[in-house]
């Protein structure tokens, strides 16, 4: 089996096996078809050829063309990844990446609203959903519940009827890794729910989306990432601040929201559906320093 098809092979046992997102997988294809052409274009064609100078070269090449650290990072995950699985099937005689390493990805604050300017959002998505059009109250039920859950867009757009339950004020969530979880929302979200799913949901969903589909787009069919990405940045695209303009802003703010307010830190790893405390600890520090700049704007001897 050649290299080229040895990747699509262990992409498909990514998506299948280990519930990798569509997005990782994706990222993943790119980088090792990436190397792929490296090495063949260094003559080398078989699984063993994949040694540990031909992958270190491979990097640093990329370092040389102005890659950033958070590339290459994922890069030597990638080839790590591949590699034990290359020596776990048999493909190769060792795991040629084991000792592989790459400049850690720097890491960069996330963009944070401020209370205020996440009440001006919600107030209007509020009022534009008032006008009772369907698409309207679809997007208010999404930042409601992105804002007041944390989820990942992919775990919104993956979220069936069932998942909701409105007694209890929770959503079952199939988070990274195919993990399930559990995670509360408040009273607001659920008025904007019901709102949808009362006088929303039945004017947009057709035969096409299924029974099972939370949310629809204006086409009938299961709302794609990429549709909501198109809402939050539309909504994004005048509050101040720089940073990113996506779903994961609304997942930042609320994870900061809740930290400031005095939630439990392994409460709020869990919730986010986080694998290591030492991601949800960025949160942490986004709010030390929203602390300081408060301090720096409001202290007379600042």
């Amino acid at each position: 089996m050649n290299l080229h098809r040895l990747v699509e092979t262990f992409a498909a046992y990514l998506a299948a096996d280990r519930g990798f997102s569509v997005h990782t997988v994706r990222s993943y294809r790119s980088d090792l078809t990436n190397l792929v052409e490296f090495a063949t274009e260094r003559g080398a064609n078989e699984p063993d050829d994949l040694d540990l100078e031909l992958l270190r070269d491979w990097l640093w090449h990329a370092s040389q063309a102005g890659l950033a650290k958070s590339t290459l990072a994922r890069r030597a995950a990638a080839s790590r990844g591949f590699s034990a699985w290359l020596e776990k099937t048999n493909q190769a005689s060792t795991d040629a990446a084991a000792r592989l390493k790459a400049p850690k990805a720097e890491r960069h604050l996330p963009r944070v609203l401020n209370r205020d300017q996440m009440s001006d959002m919600l107030q209007s998505v509020a009022a534009r959903a008032s006008s009772a059009d369907p698409v309207a109250l679809r997007d208010q039920a999404i930042v409601e519940l992105l804002y007041a859950s944390a989820l990942r867009v992919s775990e919104l757009t993956g979220l069936s009827l069932s998942d909701i339950d409105d007694s209890r004020l929770t959503v079952q969530v199939l988070g990274k890794g195919s993990k399930e979880r559990v995670v509360p929302f408040g009273i607001p979200a659920q008025r904007a729910i019901s709102a949808y799913l009362q006088c929303g949901r039945p004017r947009l969903a057709s035969d096409a989306a299924g029974p099972a589909a939370l949310f629809v787009g204006a086409r009938g069919k299961r709302l794609t990432t990429r549709t909501v990405y198109e809402v939050i940045a539309h909504l994004l695209a005048d509050v101040p601040g720089s940073g990113g303009s996506g779903p994961h802003t609304l997942r930042h703010t609320a994870a900061t929201h809740l930290l400031d307010g005095g939630a439990d830190l392994r409460a709020v790893q869990e919730m986010l559906g986080h694998a290591s405390l030492g991601t949800t600890q960025l949160y942490t520090h986004v709010s030390t320093e929203r602390l300081r700049e408060s301090y720096r704007t409001a202290h007379p001897r600042a």
